[in-house]
């Protein structure tokens, strides 16, 4: 199954400097070696706002380059405020973008690969499948 990795996780796995020993960063090189990873174009954007100088942007958008954007629908957008109206309904909160991540993993039936919180808050009430690490990567 592929997987659509969100930005908590890509985080974790491209952060200079820091140890990619992590169960987190192990799960996610072994999808990028199965090639199972999935990426969205706002995830692609979050990664690269914020970046500090023209020669780590340059390096992160090559980096990343590697992985096709998933196209997104009409659909992707109505399915989105779908979600949010449904959580919000249920007094859970989230953002535009954390919902059309939520759309598009679940109109392409895609696990999501995720360490931000609101993502399992999400999923008991929109039907969300949630990437966890395997057993052998704790």
């Amino acid at each position: 199954m592929k997987v659509l990795v969100d930005t908590s996780v890509w985080s974790l796995g491209l952060r200079r400097g820091a140890p990619r020993d992590g169960a987190v960063e192990r799960e996610l090189a072994e999808l990028v070696r199965d090639g199972r990873v999935m990426m969205l174009g706002a995830v692609r954007q979050e990664l690269l706002s914020g970046v500090k100088s023209d020669g780590q942007f340059k390096k992160l958008r090559d980096q990343l380059g590697a992985f096709d954007d998933l196209a997104l629908e009409t659909s992707d957008y109505e399915s989105a405020a779908e979600c949010s109206n449904r959580c919000r309904a249920k007094g859970i909160q989230g953002s535009t973008t954390d919902f059309l991540i939520c759309a598009a993993a679940r109109s392409r039936s895609l696990a999501l690969f995720t360490t931000d919180g609101d993502f399992p808050r999400f999923a008991k009430v929109i039907d969300l499948k949630l990437h966890k690490v395997r057993a052998q990567f704790q």
